[in-house]
Formats: C-alpha cells, sequence, structure tokens
C-alpha cells in the first residue's frame, strides 16, 4: 500500500536533523495556513501603457476590474496582476504581494497575527503600516460586493494582502466572484503558467525570515549561497529576502517571477527582442526599461554546474519581472528545480 505525504513531512524525512529543531521550538505557535501566491500588483506611471504591454506579451485577459485597477489573470487564475496608477509623488514599483491561505476568517487571522506582534488597526489603511494588520471593505463602486480586504504589514513595510484560495480580484465576501474574463485584444507571444516567487530586499534578511517563519510556518525549500527560499503551500512557489544591514534604504520588492511551460532561454528572449525589449549591455542598470537579461546562478550560489539559467526582463516602468520553468523552486538543476 503507498502513502502519499505532504511536503513538510518529505523535509522531514529528508532533512530532520536541520529542519525539526526550528519546527519543535515553534510548536504550540499557531500558523496561518498558506496555500499559494495570489497575485501582485504594480502601481505604474500609465496603466493603459501596462495593460496593453503585458496583454500584447502574454495575451493576459480581463480578470475583474477593481474601480481603477485592473486585474489581468495569470495563467487559468485565479491567480492575477494588478495594475493600478502610481500614487502621486511616488516611483512606480511592485506595490503589494498577495498571499492566499486556505482558510480566510479575518478574525481569526488577526489573532494569530497578534501572536507573532502585529496590531491590529482596525478599518482602512492606517499611517503606521510596520507590524499593523487592517481590513478594508470594497465596495460596488470599485468592483466589490461585500468584498473584505485584509491587509498586513511586515516588520520591514512591505504589504501583503491576505485573501481565500478562490479569490480573483471580484465581488463576494471572498472576493472570489470574477465575470467571465475579457479576452486580450491580442494573442500575445508567450504565455504564463503561474506566479512561482518574490524576491524581497530588506535591510535585516534574517529578521524578515523569522517572522514569516513564525508567522505562516514557511520552511526552507532551498539554499541559494547563504539566502534561503520559503517554500509557500505545497511548492514549488517561495519568498525570498536578500539585502544587507543598511537600514536607511527603504524595503522594495525587487522583482516578482512567473513561470511558462517548457522554459527556453534563446526562444524567450528571441520573443521579447521582437517585442522590442532589447538586450541589457554589459554596465547598463537592471532598471532601464524595456531591456532582458540572463544571469547564471552558479553552485556556490545553489546553482547546477554551468549555470542555472534565471532570466529577466523590465516593463515600461522599469518593474523587474523574471521568467522561469514551471517547475522552478530556487533549487539547483539547470531549470532550478531541485529542492530539499
Amino acid at each position: 500500500m503507498s502513502v502519499k505525504i505532504n511536503r513538510r513531512e518529505f523535509l522531514f524525512s529528508l532533512s530532520g536533523i536541520a529542519v525539526l529543531p526550528r519546527v519543535l521550538a515553534r510548536m504550540g505557535h499557531r500558523h496561518l495556513p498558506v496555500f499559494t501566491l495570489n497575485h501582485m500588483e504594480l502601481s505604474v506611471s500609465d496603466p493603459q501603457r501596462s495593460i496593453e504591454f503585458y496583454q500584447g506579451l502574454f495575451g493576459m485577459p480581463i480578470q475583474a476590474r477593481m474601480g481603477g485597477t485592473t486585474i489581468l489573470r495569470i495563467g487559468d487564475g485565479p491567480q492575477f496582476m494588478a495594475i493600478r496608477a502610481v500614487a502621486r509623488g511616488q516611483a512606480p514599483s511592485i506595490s503589494c504581494l498577495g498571499i492566499a491561505l486556505s482558510e480566510f476568517d479575518p478574525g481569526k487571522i488577526i489573532e494569530t497575527l497578534k501572536a507573532s506582534g502585529v496590531r491590529d488597526a482596525g478599518l482602512g489603511m492606517p499611517a503606521e503600516t510596520v507590524m499593523r494588520v487592517w481590513t478594508m471593505g470594497r465596495g460596488v463602486e470599485v468592483g466589490g460586493e461585500g468584498t473584505t480586504e485584509l491587509f498586513l504589514g511586515d516588520p520591514h513595510g512591505i504589504i501583503v494582502r491576505l485573501v481565500g484560495p478562490t479569490h480573483c480580484g471580484g465581488r463576494g465576501p471572498l472576493g472570489n466572484i470574477c465575470s467571465v474574463p475579457e479576452a486580450s485584444p491580442v494573442t500575445g507571444l508567450l504565455s504564463v503558467h503561474d506566479l512561482n516567487h518574490f524576491t524581497i530586499n530588506v535591510p535585516d534578511p534574517p529578521s524578515a525570515v523569522r517572522f514569516y517563519q513564525e508567522a505562516f510556518g514557511l520552511p526552507i525549500q532551498a539554499y541559494q549561497a547563504s539566502t534561503p527560499a520559503l517554500g509557500i503551500g505545497e511548492g514549488p512557489q517561495f519568498l525570498m529576502f536578500s539585502g544587507g544591514t543598511v537600514a536607511s534604504r527603504p524595503a522594495v520588492i525587487n522583482h516578482v517571477c512567473m513561470t511558462v511551460e517548457a522554459f527556453d532561454t534563446e526562444e524567450i528572449i528571441g520573443k521579447l527582442s521582437d517585442y522590442g525589449i532589447r538586450s541589457r549591455v554589459e554596465g547598463e542598470s537592471t532598471a532601464v526599461p524595456l531591456r532582458s537579461y540572463i544571469s547564471m546562478r552558479m553552485p556556490n550560489r545553489g546553482g547546477a554546474e554551468g549555470g542555472t539559467p534565471e532570466l529577466y526582463f523590465t516593463d515600461p516602468d522599469g518593474l523587474r519581472i523574471q521568467l522561469q520553468d514551471t517547475t522552478y523552486c530556487g533549487g539547483g538543476g539547470y531549470l532550478g528545480q531541485v529542492c530539499i
């Protein structure tokens, strides 16, 4: 008789000595039940331009609308990319990441976060968002209908929207009622499959790792040098925190990764070039708009012998997007698919 085990049980079986002490130390502390990554939010200088850019490249249909925010479906959904106008005086950014929980009960979520030192700020976005949780109601005027939005400000000020597993950016209490998607006016050159990971630059990465492990119980599924990839759900999705100890440098979501089937760097770079995204020249900033490049992650950073290719491009605002194979988990192997 065969016995199925989940990924966390698999981690115990392979690396119990490394993982068990950490898990035992947290026994008795209830974690939020993470299901999957759900969405990204891009705050851009010209929303219509960005919508046309991503639809032209990926053929993404419009899954829903939240007032002035347009929801582009990733793959078969409900995962999505939200595009909104950047606030006056702010720079374009990847402004929010969405995590779906397998159980969505705002009251219980808030109480669980309090045990990790998060304070309940009540209704509406507070002036101080670090280590705060707050709720916002979304009415019909902004694409909702009795929809409760729950937000978390992490230890470094990164905004996380916490949602249910079927959240699509739509109506209803769980935001999971979406109309028939509006088809993209063009087919798109590439087809994205799913969200894969967020890499977040913070002044103190170890403190971020501790918080997300304590609040969400995220296991370590790979290392890139000494930087851990914190597994989301059953994988291969993850969060990664990088940076240094420069307190004056603000925390930012450095990039977000989506996956494609049959990852072929030459073919993808060729299609990006056809779309007007040129290869980055040596010495050019990685934030220059409409550029692409490949970084080879070598064995000293957990990559394959000869390197694991990691492919990036920048959008019209210079926001950085990574594309990888559907099996990519941040680990070794040519496709980055070998993890703990």
